[in-house]
């Protein structure tokens, strides 16, 4: 079957604009922003070779919608004018390869204040003050730390709650200023909006927590004002834990209820992962992780809501990529530390796949590669 068939690199239009293929890179945090939460060099090279390595959508790590709402000091921000000023090279950059360029926005609500993971990634003490890095005040929906060793999060009231949602619509018009193509927000993994999600974090008995549809409010809320300043013509993504993966929490029958509810405000996208809310990791750890381990959970998101998804975890391969979207396992397959093992990845999965004529390489690239192919026949 030609690659250019149903598969991985088939271009998908979504709303406005078009990827180039199925192939999406991750955000990954890199803990290396410049003071003020600024990007540094790093993230320019970091995010642009993989446009270069032929991916159809490069998102960038979590951005903090505000200082509060960052996971430690090397977080990029995206709540001043001056920040989606620098962005703005990076996002023309990506776009001139190709590629769409993606913004995630997040608030890390309980599980902030923390060091890097090559420094324990452990909550920030009043020590650490001393070099510069002293804890900031958490918020989060109920006064329930992220671990044992945690900071107590202050519980949020009406005016926190105003605050962070009218945080997450600044970020959204910051990213439009900085010419992002795709916005992401953050649902999963223990953060802000999934905090109000699962019963684990949750426990108030407002508007706010109680049943399902209460603790789904606040995420849709925010859902409904970001859709009101994201550009109609741009596609809106929201990552989720589909399930929690610990007894008690948030579980797929939640997010098979909550998916409708989010496309009807105006999210294209379901970005499909799983796990976090203990603050241990980003993924559960009771789920056994297997390549794809998040296909079948994405599947019957699509199969149940007729939504679209995009799929992360443990997706390596070409073929194994290809035969994910093939089977309606995703719309969109989103490749993390793979990429960072081999930024041309994407371009890679081509040629596996059977283009030998280096299609998915910049011009730059491949008629070199080209010319020592035929000299090699030769």
């Amino acid at each position: 079957m030609s690659i250019d068939a149903a598969g991985l690199f088939v271009p998908l239009e979504l709303r406005g604009v078009t990827t180039r293929n199925r192939v999406a890179i991750s955000p990954m945090q890199q803990f290396e922003a410049a003071q003020d939460a600024m990007p540094a060099t790093w993230h320019q090279v970091h995010l642009g070779q993989f446009a270069l390595g032929g991916a159809g959508i490069v998102f960038t790590e979590a951005m903090a919608v505000s200082a509060r709402g960052r996971i430690s000091y090397g977080d990029m921000g995206l709540w001043r004018e001056e920040q989606a000023d620098a962005l703005r090279p990076i996002a023309a950059f990506i776009r001139s390869t190709g590629a769409l360029s993606g913004a995630q926005i997040s608030h890390a609500g309980r599980r902030g204040a923390t060091t890097a993971p090559w420094d324990g990634k452990r909550p920030l003490v009043a020590d650490d003050a001393a070099r510069g890095m002293a804890p900031w005040e958490l918020w989060a929906p109920s006064a329930l730390p992220s671990r044992k060793e945690a900071q107590t999060p202050l519980a949020m009231d009406a005016a926190m709650i105003e605050q962070v949602q009218a945080e997450y619509v600044r970020a959204a018009a910051l990213a439009e200023r900085a010419g992002f193509d795709v916005l992401e927000l953050h649902g999963g993994h223990g953060y802000m909006l999934h905090a109000f999600l699962s019963p684990l974090s949750n426990q108030r008995t407002d508007a706010y927590g109680g049943n399902r549809e209460k603790r789904m409010r606040f995420a849709l809320e925010v859902v409904e004002r970001v859709r009101s300043v994201w550009p109609a013509n741009k596609p809106l993504f929201f990552r989720v834990s589909s399930f929690d993966g610990v007894s008690g929490g948030w579980e797929m029958e939640d997010t098979l209820a909550l998916v409708p509810a989010l496309m009807a405000r105006g999210v294209d996208v379901i970005d499909v992962s799983s796990g976090g809310v203990g603050g241990l990791s980003s993924n559960a750890a009771e789920h056994t992780r297997m390549p794809g381990y998040h296909v079948p959970m994405s599947a019957r998101i699509r199969e149940a809501t007729r939504a679209r998804t995009q799929v992360v975890g443990l997706v390596t391969d070409a073929r194994q990529a290809d035969e994910i979207v093939r089977s309606g396992g995703a719309d969109l397959v989103a490749i993390g530390r793979e990429a960072l093992r081999n930024p041309y990845w994407a371009a890679h999965a081509r040629e596996a796949l059977g283009d030998a004529d280096y299609k998915s390489w910049p011009e730059q690239y491949a008629w070199w590669l080209r010319a020592r192919r035929d000299h090699l026949a030769r």
